[in-house]
């Protein structure tokens, strides 16, 4: 199980987030692909699944409060849990914390 979010980083070059286009449950996407939509007052960015799987969950609580992205992006403000299908394979693309500046 992969908790996805957007990094500290995206969400201060967003701004103040007022919206989100949740993922659908139970789809299954490959890794890179558009899965939904985060609005700010300044501009409306995709959200890309980073791994190949099935969306288990999603933040139903961003929908009345996407700003709680911009509070705790790392915590509260994840967006989607995927089951991953191909972990081994593409967890070296993933990008750490410490590594997207």
């Amino acid at each position: 199980m992969v908790v996805v979010g957007i990094t500290d980083y995206a969400q201060k070059k967003l701004r103040d987030i007022v919206g989100i286009e949740l993922p659908q449950l139970q789809k299954e996407v490959k890794a890179g692909e558009s899965v939904g939509v985060i609005e700010s007052v300044k501009a409306a960015a995709d959200i890309f699944s980073p791994l190949s799987g099935i969306i288990v969950e999603v933040n139903s609580k961003l929908l009345e409060h996407p700003e709680i992205i911009n509070k705790d992006p790392y915590g509260e403000g994840w967006i989607f849990k995927l089951k991953a299908s191909k972990l081994s394979e593409e967890k070296e693309k993933l990008l750490s914390p410490e590594n997207v500046y």
